[in-house]
């Protein structure tokens, strides 16, 4: 198994498209990169910590590749908005690749710059060397699973998640 570390805002949505991806053995909420101790979710949506909201995904890449994975995380969200994705503003909401190696953060430079084809602003995705990882609190685990009726996994979570879902079927 091998892991990834991804933010591109809410940590709910990165965490619901990968949830039910073959080949991905857990996709878990956290944060990293940020200079705090022990982050709180709190502290992290104020901006106080530095952290950014990322999911922790473990996968077998005899099914599914890291490069897969960071085709789905760019297909996902907007990577040409700095610091917010929609009305989720902040540096904790950043677009960022934590690589835990030399090899993924290549793969994560040349993935970047291949998806830049199809935006026509310049991408902002952070790629850094994971730091002061956390796993988030427990009530953010499979959180659209558990609350699919509230207002933000309606209005937010699902239509990204049904976007991705239609564009990469065969993931699913």
């Amino acid at each position: 198994m091998e892991r990834a570390v991804l933010g591109g805002g809410c940590f709910w949505c990165i965490e619901g498209a990968f949830k039910e991806m073959r080949g991905v053995e857990s996709s878990l909420p956290g944060y990293a990169g940020g200079h705090d101790k022990q982050p709180t979710y709190n502290a992290v949506c104020a901006g106080i910590t530095g952290h950014a909201e990322v999911v922790e995904i473990i996968y077998d890449p005899a099914i599914i590749s890291f490069e897969t994975i960071l085709e789905v995380f760019f297909t996902l969200h907007d990577p040409t908005q700095l610091n917010r994705q929609g009305n989720d503003i902040g540096t904790q909401y950043r677009s960022v690749i934590f690589h835990l190696n030399e090899t993924q953060k290549g793969t994560a430079q040349r993935v970047k710059e291949d998806f830049q084809q199809y935006y026509d602003d310049e991408i902002v995705t952070e790629i850094s060397e994971l730091s002061n990882y956390h796993e988030a609190e427990k009530y953010h685990h499979n959180y659209f699973q558990l609350n699919p009726g509230s207002g933000y996994c309606q209005m937010i979570v699902a239509p990204k998640l049904s976007k991705i879902r239609s564009k990469m079927s065969h993931l699913y």
